[in-house]
């Protein structure tokens, strides 16, 4: 005789299970989902060894994101001001009052503490707070004309990498994993070098969020171990006979839940760490570089953190050259701030301090990459999530800028860029774009055209509908194709 749960009749309730029954059949598929919940959490990335082709032949091939945290000053970087320096005290008055940026009639305009000077063979305006990375201004494409959304760290930095300012939603480069999946399959497709601090908005900058667990970043430190429990405790032969369980298990698991995508993602995960385990920490070692190298990066600075920005920026090389598509670097915080380059007080010397961290490493970066021949498969990004204002409360000597995303700059080289250009322009204090403005979906749209990826054909089913990294918004700034 057939028990009730097994004679198909419509509404009918299987019998209960006793606790026992309960806990031998559910108790592994428990551990598994935990385990895949917590490897999406973390960004464990993986490969996606089935990546669809590009949308059409691409010009680059990489990404490197050099992440300067907090919000760099555009007047006093990338975008010159003379009249901020004339009209230096003077009330910038209710007509330059936004709703959008910490701004008020009583405040006054703030020159530049740093010269600008016209670089190299293209004349590209770049100031003495940028040194190294002027004299690459040949290779540079400066956006002057970016618009944010939100005046807010989290907000902004969510938008940056995410496109949206609510977060809860897939990091740019879990999208171009996704898009393109890896070039060596035993490392992963996103790659996050972080220098001891994690930005505003927390690790949802760089989550997979609905988007297969494989995708999100793989955290590789500066300081110490680059990436835990990466040397195996077991032999190689014991190693895949446990992978071999659990790769049946998982199998076995995958059957009785609707979800098979989390389950595949933890079995990536699992394989991809193991093939990891040699090749990551001898992409992580760079002590078979040359010394001329390791000097141009500044490996041999004095200044700790300026070393290992160095150190991550030359992994970043070494990363893109071993196949992996998109490398995220992360500034230090040197002092007791919100964000390493916010600086709502004493300007000069933050900024100054956070220009020596990264400046030259930055240069080297681009430098190595053209001298490799990668730089024309590579892009390299350098943006903040907004940038400051104009403006200041009071002239003083530790004056700073507030937040402001009504005009910033951001720059980029190589991988089909051309370089040596300025892109629009903000009013005669930098106070608001006065041409071409963009928002941070363009830059999105543009780059992912630049990978061979069509912003509005990149997308993913969730929540019912197709999800996209630029959403409804974005358009490709050809002006700035090479």
């Amino acid at each position: 005789m057939k028990k009730r749960s097994d004679c198909g009749c419509p509404g009918a309730r299987p019998v209960p299970r006793t606790r026992r029954e309960f806990l031998r059949t559910t108790s592994n598929g428990f551990g598994l989902l935990a385990l895949a919940g917590l490897m999406a959490d973390r960004a464990f990335a993986g490969l996606s060894s089935n990546a669809p082709a590009p949308h059409q032949p691409p010009r680059a091939k990489h990404v490197i994101f050099c992440f300067m945290d907090g919000g760099p000053s555009h007047v006093d970087t990338f975008d010159p001001k003379p009249m901020l320096t004339k009209r230096q005290g003077e009330k910038i008055g209710s007509a330059a009052v936004s709703k959008r940026a910490q701004s008020g009639a009583d405040r006054v305009w703030l020159g530049s503490p740093w010269e600008f000077r016209q670089r190299e063979q293209s004349g590209l305006w770049v100031s003495d707070l940028l040194p190294c990375i002027a004299s690459c201004a040949d290779e540079l494409c400066v956006v002057r004309s970016l618009i944010g959304d939100q005046p807010l760290h989290g907000q902004q930095a969510l938008l940056l990498h995410t496109g949206r300012v609510t977060g809860n939603a897939p990091s740019f480069g879990s999208w171009i994993s996704y898009g393109l999946g890896t070039e060596n399959q035993n490392l992963p497709g996103y790659v996050l070098l972080n220098n001891d601090w994690i930005p505003n908005g927390g690790f949802e900058n760089f989550s997979s969020s609905f988007l297969p667990a494989t995708h999100g970043a793989t955290l590789v430190r500066a300081k110490g171990a680059p990436v835990d429990n990466i040397v195996p405790a077991d032999s190689g032969g014991l190693q895949k006979r446990k992978l071999d369980l659990l790769r049946v298990q998982d199998a076995e698991f995958a059957q009785t839940t609707s979800d098979e995508s989390a389950i595949d993602s933890a079995i990536r995960n699992y394989e991809t760490a193991f093939r990891m385990q040699s090749l990551l920490p001898q992409i992580a070692d760079v002590s078979n570089e040359s010394s001329a190298t390791r000097k141009l990066y500044g490996l041999d600075a004095a200044n700790d953190y300026q070393k290992y920005y160095a150190l991550q920026c030359l992994r970043a090389r070494r990363l893109v050259e071993a196949g992996v598509r998109f490398v995220e670097i992360t500034c230090p915080l040197t002092h007791s701030n919100n964000s390493p380059w916010d600086q709502h007080g004493d300007l000069k010397k933050y900024h100054s301090e956070n220009a020596l961290i990264t400046d030259q490493a930055v240069a080297a970066l681009i430098v190595d990459l053209k001298q490799r021949g990668l730089l024309d498969q590579t892009i390299v990004l350098w943006a903040g999530e907004m940038g400051r204002t104009p403006h200041t409360p009071k002239i003083k000597e530790t004056a700073g800028r507030d937040h402001h995303v009504n005009g910033y700059s951001i720059c980029l080289a190589g991988g089909g860029i051309k370089g040596g250009i300025a892109y629009g322009q903000t009013d005669e204090f930098g106070n608001s774009v006065a041409d071409k403005p963009l928002t941070i979906h363009d830059i999105h749209a543009t780059i992912l055209h630049l990978l061979g990826l069509d912003h509005q054909k990149l997308i993913f089913r969730h929540g019912g509908r197709d999800v996209s990294l630029t959403d409804v918004h974005g358009m490709i700034v050809r002006d700035i194709l090479g």
